[in-house]
């Protein structure tokens, strides 16, 4: 966990939902009134964002107490309670909302993963995110994808190089593009791996002619161009399938024989999971 990132964020989620005071909780509760409430679990799935939750209560209010019963990773199902806080009733639902938020969101992520990740089993594949994630939440996303057993592709456009077709075509070309990016690493001596998109088996020949990459991303290939692509590449390269991957079709891309398959749907049109936190009478 990112100590310093996380604490941000949540510094940043309090102040957009908080304002200059939870005026409901101030007006109806007494202050210093202790409370307990739970947090319930009414759906199935994979559990995230635990481990959040407590940093969120954390800054709210260091002495509330958590009891944890499932953590992240969990597979869960209705009426399961994954932990308990105590304390300030009035902080515990200033948290509340920035909770259930990240843990609904990041649990339906991890849910979704965990469903492909189990599709994959038997093979060599392993699924992967992309940046399709939302501003300001990739962090969390991603932290997500991992708790449901897959794979972080680069984080942003600062860890890695990824030639799509916009770059080809901008710089001229795929060996253009592949060797502007290896001098731009030579000249200012970045370690960073480079990918590039291929969309059919012609610039996939440009590419194993040219070298100097690291991972191939085929794009939008069939079955049977997927399967030639793999074979003409050998083991040589690192080989990641996208484009029109879904949960009905993601076993027939890994039987293909590619290490990796990337699906956008992980993060960008994922169902977040029912959570709610229930308050305990003491």
């Amino acid at each position: 966990m990112d100590k310093q990132f996380i604490h941000q964020f949540i510094v940043n989620a309090l102040s957009e939902d908080v304002g200059d005071g939870d005026h409901t909780s101030l007006a109806t509760i007494e202050a210093g009134t202790q409370g307990k409430a739970k947090l319930l679990v009414k759906d199935t799935g994979i559990l995230a964002g635990v481990e959040l939750a407590k940093e969120i209560f954390e800054v709210v209010d260091p002495n509330l107490q958590l009891e944890v019963f499932l953590n992240d990773g969990a597979e869960v199902k209705p009426k399961d309670i994954a932990f308990i806080v105590s304390g300030d009733a009035q902080n515990i639902l200033k948290a509340e909302r920035l909770v259930l938020n990240c843990m609904q969101r990041m649990s339906g992520i991890a849910t979704k993963t965990n469903e492909i990740v189990d599709l994959l089993q038997g093979t060599n594949t392993k699924v992967l995110d992309t940046r399709k994630t939302t501003p300001g939440l990739r962090y969390l996303e991603k932290w997500a994808v991992r708790i449901g057993g897959g794979v972080n592709h680069r984080i942003g456009l600062y860890d890695m190089i990824l030639i799509k077709d916009n770059h080809v075509d901008y710089s001229g070309g795929i060996r253009q593009a592949i060797e502007n990016a290896n001098h731009y690493l030579e000249q200012t001596g970045k370690k960073l791996a480079i990918e590039i998109e291929v969309r059919n088996l012609d610039e996939l020949e440009q590419v194993l002619q040219t070298g100097k990459v690291n991972r191939i991303l085929l794009d939008n290939f069939d079955f049977d161009s997927l399967r030639q692509a793999v074979s003409m590449i050998e083991g040589r390269y690192i080989t990641e399938a996208s484009g029109g991957i879904t949960i009905d079709n993601i076993r027939d891309y890994a039987d293909c024989g590619v290490d990796y398959v990337s699906v956008g749907a992980l993060t960008h049109s994922v169902k977040s999971l029912d959570l709610s936190l229930k308050a305990v009478k003491l």
